[in-house]
């Protein structure tokens, strides 16, 4: 799931079947990965927006670059 995950968010012009199929193979039903692409996708889009819009973060998160 977290390859999956990784993938779908670093380079998602890469996806195949066989991704999909690696899930199904351990064990995840086609609503568990439907469930999993719509959370990445999800939270790839709420960023890209924010990104956009030039929205800071909250103060009270650390800044993990120092």
């Amino acid at each position: 799931m977290l390859n999956y995950s990784f993938k779908l968010t670093a380079t998602p012009w890469d996806m195949e079947q066989s991704d999909v199929e690696n899930l199904r193979q351990v064990g995840f039903s086609d609503r568990d990965i439907l469930d999993i692409a719509e959370v990445v996708a999800y939270y790839a889009y709420a960023n890209r927006i924010a990104d956009g819009l030039g929205v800071s973060v909250e103060s009270w998160i650390p800044d993990e670059t120092t």
